[in-house]
């Protein structure tokens, strides 16, 4: 029998505002690295995805998929941290870069966005055919925690995976949005858009026969749902802005979620509106809601030494998994 999981989360007494937890844990592990091997898959139109794989060495362990948020990859603060917490509980785990986000440029124009399922659902199959005897579980962080909660409410019950965490979502991305371009004196906007606008720098020839927009017009833009509405959209069929926001929100989906979830949220996320915060009346009986009143966007330090502080997350995700073991 499993011990109880206690998805009370506690925060640190010196984080208890809610821009500290989310901005100060990346500066507590500058010399935290990742001990990952990269494989690129080749994706079926001829473009490829960058995986990073990290393995505890034990042979048949249950596998889990990262996906990383926003203009994340494999050296963000929460990945790093996740990836190792998950193999030393025992796991093997790989981080799938999206679109854009890999060290290498992808060859196709479409990048990636918050409602992008297919890449997701591409690496589950060819995950689940690679290795048909292991369980399969996933991690999304925000933007990634989206399209996680997307792709198991598309799937139903074949979304070919045995558990799944989403953390810090963006569920009502409309309203979220409209947080972003204003807290913390439109910190968090800026920071966002010149990593966006710098990745979509690197691939202007692949766009420019899908969305016609020239370097100097893309270093212009200062606003995320402009940024949504002159290159997100377009570049990936919506109409606009508010088109994709609509049509990419998981919100609508964590009711049809058939595989067993775990959803951690904070009420004072900073980069979320109070439309995104996970409701009982919104999801299926298979989705477990871990809502706390503090935690920031993806922070959830605990601890009461400030020089030791204790990552929640790298604590309950992987007992959260081991639980659904069987």
């Amino acid at each position: 029998m499993s011990k109880q999981l206690d998805l009370d989360f506690k925060p640190a007494w010196w984080m208890r505002n809610r821009h500290v937890q989310t901005i100060l844990p990346r500066a507590f592990r500058p010399r935290l690295k990742a001990d990952v091997n990269f494989e690129h898959l080749t994706t079926p139109d001829d473009d490829f995805l960058e995986l990073a794989w990290a393995n505890n060495g034990h042979a048949h362990a249950p596998l889990v998929v990262v996906l990383h948020g926003l203009e994340g990859n494999i050296n963000s603060f929460y990945a790093k941290g996740m990836l190792r917490a998950l193999t030393r509980s025992g796991l093997d785990a790989v981080l799938m870069h999206f679109r854009n986000c890999s060290r290498d440029v992808n060859k196709q124009p479409r990048a990636y966005h918050s409602g992008e399922t297919q890449d997701l659902s591409f690496l589950i199959k060819t995950l689940s055919e690679r290795f048909p005897g292991r369980a399969l579980f996933a991690v999304g962080f925000s933007l990634g925690g989206n399209v996680l909660a997307k792709y198991l409410g598309e799937k139903g019950p074949a979304s070919r995976l045995a558990g799944a965490a989403v953390i810090s979502a963006p569920y009502h991305l409309s309203s979220s949005c409209q947080v972003i371009r204003k807290s913390c004196f439109k910190l968090y906007q800026k920071y966002l858009l010149d990593r966006m606008k710098h990745s979509f720098t690197r691939k202007l020839d692949q766009i420019k026969s899908t969305i016609n927009i020239s370097a100097s017009e893309l270093s212009q833009i200062n606003d995320l749902w402009q940024f949504d509405d002159r290159v997100t959209a377009p570049l990936h069929g919506f109409k606009g802005a508010e088109d994709y926001y609509a049509q990419a929100s998981s919100q609508p989906y964590l009711s049809l979620i058939e595989t067993p979830t775990l959803l951690i949220h904070a009420e004072d996320d900073p980069m979320l509106s109070t439309q995104a915060i996970p409701l009982a009346k919104q999801t299926s009986d298979q989705v477990k809601l871990a809502v706390s009143s503090k935690g920031g966007h993806v922070g959830f330090i605990a601890g009461n030494n400030p020089l030791k502080p204790i990552y929640w997350l790298e604590k309950v995700v992987p007992e959260y998994i081991h639980s659904l073991i069987k």
